[in-house]
């Protein structure tokens, strides 16, 4: 962290982290759809208040920015969530033929 700081590379970092945090909700939103349907968006909003609450605790800036970014990153997921289920629905992702229902 010293190093990012020392040369000024904070906000590049947080950045790229930025970009593979969503960049790895992406899969997760749709896997989590396909697995479990829309009941797993209790998950996402806990997952989320949990980080925005941790990143208000921790003190340095770069890991308190990325814990913001998840935390934001598992809200945004709440809405992806519904929106794979209508993209299921069309026919654009596979239907899970295990679930036997969805909320």
């Amino acid at each position: 962290m010293d190093f990012l700081e020392k040369y000024g590379l904070s906000g590049l970092f947080i950045g790229i982290c930025t970009f593979l945090i969503i960049g790895l909700f992406h899969p997760i939103v749709i896997k989590s759809e396909y697995r479990w349907g829309t009941r797993c968006w209790w998950a996402f909003l806990i997952a989320g208040i949990a980080g925005s609450a941790i990143s208000v605790i921790v003190d340095n800036i770069i890991v308190s920015s990325l814990l913001g970014v998840t935390a934001f990153s598992c809200f945004w997921s709440i809405l992806e969530v519904f929106e794979q289920k209508e993209r299921v629905r069309k026919g654009w992702f596979p239907k899970n033929p295990k679930r036997k229902y969805d909320f």
